[in-house]
């Protein structure tokens, strides 16, 4: 394949991957908890600047677990409903580093705004309970699965951009 080609269909992958993240209204958070053990929940999002945020209060589990350990995991999986097949179906996971936001700042009333945007009415309940916060998560690494033999990395200077796994030699019989 030419090198032209081979940039354009990396970028209608590119594209693809920004496409499917975008049909999503909450993520899947993996946290760690105060015995090192995995704790998995969701949380409705938003993405700006390639960093991703959620809005948690203080009685939710990841809450307290993002804010003693700031390593963490976001999942994005395909309904199952909607795949071809249920061993393949796409997915996005992401590595992150967490960090709770203040909420005396400018960036929380832009956070909130795009927050009430994206996901209506009951943030405008929520956002005036003071025990919540926004969740940070900036993405150190990534893996994209997009079927069958179709798996790639994703890495933190552009969290879209699907890099081929050298490493890889499939799946073996």
């Amino acid at each position: 394949m030419k090198q032209n080609e081979s940039k354009k269909k990396g970028k209608s992958i590119e594209r693809s991957i920004k496409e499917f993240l975008s049909e999503f209204k909450s993520l899947v958070i993996s946290s760690l908890d105060e015995h090192n053990l995995p704790f998995t929940s969701y949380a409705p999002f938003i993405l700006k600047d390639n960093k991703f945020y959620v809005y948690l209060s203080t009685m939710a589990k990841h809450s307290h677990n993002l804010t003693k350990n700031k390593n963490s995991s976001i999942f994005f999986i395909e309904d199952e409903q909607n795949c071809e097949n249920i061993f393949a179906r796409k997915r996005v996971v992401y590595q992150c580093f967490t960090k709770k936001l203040s909420r005396d700042t400018d960036e929380f009333n832009e956070l909130i705004s795009l927050f009430e945007d994206k996901h209506g009415s009951t943030v405008s309940m929520l956002k005036d309970m003071k025990d919540f916060s926004f969740f940070e998560f900036e993405v150190v690494s990534g893996e994209a699965i997009l079927g069958f033999g179709k798996a790639y990395n994703l890495e933190k200077k552009d969290i879209f951009e699907l890099v081929d796994r050298e490493s890889s030699k499939g799946h073996q019989k």
